[in-house]
């Protein structure tokens, strides 16, 4: 849990590596700044992607499949619609969250539905053999609703998991973490990890001492991945905010196959997959005929 009082973990988490997350070209025209799922970190089990996005209409992500892991789209400004293939759509904006389960088959577009600059992060997570073709499913929660505490000069949204004793109501798959801290000016949070999770730190905004009360600060676009220990301390040494997400989560320890957006943990697996996909079957039935409708803002 966070907490303001206990720095002393026995076992504090340090940084294990630094990853500067690039702008890159991805989907129509989007540009996204990705970290995990890079050459310098393929993954973090469970975790196999993380962008930053900032996407301006025209471009987005138009219709796309999915199989074998979950996505988590938090939008930090803008708004994002989505369509899929089961007749689900809805629009997301600064600060709500969708956490869509894929399992053995989604297809579905993401769009900007907001003026200018829309922008936010998605993570995938993978889920483990016995999970890959379960029924897909939504959880999706407006700003309003993520809990919050504010506390010594740090805010938290509690996206999943817990702290300072307040706990997120998504049910994650494969158990998982998600923070978004801001740290005022001069702020600490100590955050408490389960001791056998991998966690990593992604910066937002500001620039953050994360770790080792030593070390140099970090600045935003950043991910830290985090060595093992049981629990995570940070500091905003800075005249402005600190704001960075900590998202941790439960390895599966089974091999990954990944070919683009389905991701198994056998080669046949993938080739199912894209057997599955062109004709239509085992998750993908509804894919005939169906494409996305433009939005309208």
């Amino acid at each position: 849990m966070g907490d303001h009082k206990n720095q002393g973990f026995q076992n504090p988490r340090h940084v294990v590596k630094k990853v500067l997350a690039r702008p890159q070209h991805e989907g129509d025209g989007a540009i996204v700044r990705r970290s995990i799922g890079r050459g310098e970190l393929r993954n973090l089990d469970p975790f196999l992607m993380l962008d930053e996005f900032s996407v301006s209409a025209p471009a987005g992500f138009p219709d796309h499949p999915h199989r074998g892991f979950e996505t988590v789209t938090y939008m930090l400004e803008g708004a994002f619609t989505h369509q899929d293939f089961a007749g689900h759509e809805g629009t997301i904006r600064a600060g709500d969250l969708q956490w869509m389960t894929a399992g053995r088959g989604i297809i579905h577009s993401e769009m900007p539905a907001g003026e200018g600059e829309n922008k936010g992060l998605q993570l995938w997570i993978n889920l483990s053999s016995k999970d890959k073709m379960m029924e897909p499913r939504y959880q999706e929660l407006q700003s309003k609703d993520i809990s919050r505490v504010e506390k010594h000069g740090v805010d938290v949204r509690i996206i999943a998991g817990e702290s300072f004793g307040v706990r997120s109501p998504v049910y994650t798959q494969t158990p998982t973490m998600y923070l978004d801290f801001t740290l005022h000016p001069g702020a600490e949070v100590h955050q408490h990890i389960p001791q056998p999770w991998n966690s990593f730190v992604y910066i937002i905004e500001g620039e953050g001492v994360f770790g080792d009360p030593n070390a140099s600060p970090t600045t935003r676009h950043h991910a830290l991945v985090l060595g093992p220990g049981d629990g995570l301390s940070a500091w905003n040494r800075a005249a402005r905010p600190l704001r960075f997400v900590l998202i941790g989560g439960q390895p599966l320890n089974e091999p990954i196959v990944q070919y683009g957006p389905f991701v198994m943990n056998a080669q046949a697996e993938i080739q199912q997959a894209i057997e599955d996909y062109h004709y239509c079957k085992n998750g993908f039935e509804k894919a005939k005929n169906w494409k996305s409708q433009p939005h309208m803002n």
